[in-house]
């Protein structure tokens, strides 16, 4: 069965898959047509250009065995996704305009870039915001077909007691904490607002403290703007742990029995430098000091089972509808034939760096 490869992040994809050519006509490889899905092309050109974006434009150094095997797959993926558009929009699950919009501008407000940046991204990466948005376009498509057919799934009560009664396990609340943080890190990192050295790291660690020392200013909302890691764009959150899992991450034994001590939910700490020469200023968010085994009358553990149920059949829906789909259109790889059609074009090495030369005797590079 072939796998279902179609990613829904839009950003992901539109780095990662470009934009797929939808011209209508029917096409030959001289024309450079990789392949047609129900009659509208996909360019050799389009193939290439993924190529490119994933191998940081070294696909030059690619021998012609690994340029071909790269092709075919790049391609495989763009015929699926061809193939699920295709279906959607065949059962009228097109997004509007509005709802295009309304994805990029949430995907801005997730990553916390401003209308410049955005912009930057887009002449950086070669594309203009109309591609951008046929790009979403079709992901959007894709997601709501997918949904519709996860939408039939029914999970019965009888399949919840079952689950819960073979994994009860899985549903006990450990001891430990929940826990978010503000990070800056002296390193030169590209974040946002980044410090780039020791003296600037301790100002702004400070500042950001003094701030919400006063009760001023919201703990997510600084994290998102302000800092150094990647769970600045969930607020800072970075879950649960228990105490175990703490030391495990090189905790210090003193703060871990603050948080299981001392703090109350909400509390913040303050600017503690950790051996990794980062700051970070924590928040708790939540404490659980006693281990409870949960039932299914516990808040959200039949909800958790569901969705468990429903996600362990998403995956196997969703492959079934790509087969269906695949099976049902008329698609043609030119690309493929060609292949076949000339096999020994497809031999060859990477060629080898040039030679260095090297003092005969010569020590080693003092570290």
């Amino acid at each position: 069965m072939r796998s279902l490869r179609i990613g829904i992040s839009i950003f992901v994809a539109f780095l990662s898959f470009g934009l797929i050519s939808c011209n209508r006509q029917s096409a030959h490889v001289a024309d450079g047509v990789a392949a047609t899905v129900n009659g509208r092309s996909i360019m050799l050109s389009e193939v290439d250009r993924i190529i490119s974006q994933q191998t940081g434009g070294q696909q030059a150094q690619l021998s012609p065995l690994e340029l071909a095997a790269a092709r075919l797959q790049v391609l495989d993926g763009l015929i699926q996704q061809e193939v699920l558009f295709q279906r959607a929009e065949k059962e009228g699950l097109l997004p509007t305009e509005d709802e295009i919009t309304q994805a990029i501008n949430s995907e801005k407000i997730q990553r916390n870039m401003t209308e410049e940046e955005f912009q930057r991204m887009l002449r950086e990466s070669g594309q203009t915001e109309q591609a951008l948005r046929e790009t979403v376009r079709k992901q959007l498509a894709i997601q709501k077909l997918q949904d519709k057919v996860i939408g039939k799934i029914a999970i019965s009560d009888k399949e919840v007691e079952d689950f819960y009664n073979n994994n009860k396990q899985q549903f006990v609340n450990a001891r430990g904490v929940g826990l978010a943080n503000i990070v800056v890190d002296p390193q030169d990192n590209g974040y946002q607002d980044d410090a780039k050295n020791e003296a600037e790291a301790k100002l702004k660690i400070d500042e950001i403290y003094q701030r919400l020392k006063t009760g001023n200013a919201d703990f997510a909302t600084v994290a998102r703007a302000r800092s150094e890691d990647p769970s600045n764009v969930r607020g800072g959150d970075i879950g649960f742990a228990t105490e175990e899992q703490l030391r495990q991450a090189g905790f210090p034994q003193d703060l871990i029995n603050k948080f299981f001590n001392s703090m109350q939910v909400g509390d913040i700490t303050p600017p503690i430098k950790f051996p990794n020469g980062r700051w970070y200023i924590f928040k708790l968010t939540d404490k659980r000091l006693q281990t409870e085994n949960l039932t299914l009358d516990s808040p959200g553990v039949r909800d958790q089972i569901k969705n468990a149920l429903i996600n362990q059949r998403r995956s196997l829906l969703n492959a079934a509808l790509l087969e269906v789909a695949m099976n049902e259109a008329k698609i043609v790889n030119y690309l493929a034939r060609n292949m076949l059609n000339s096999p020994n074009n497809l031999s060859g090495v990477r060629p080898a760096p040039a030679a260095t030369a090297q003092p005969t005797g010569s020590a080693s590079p003092q570290k």
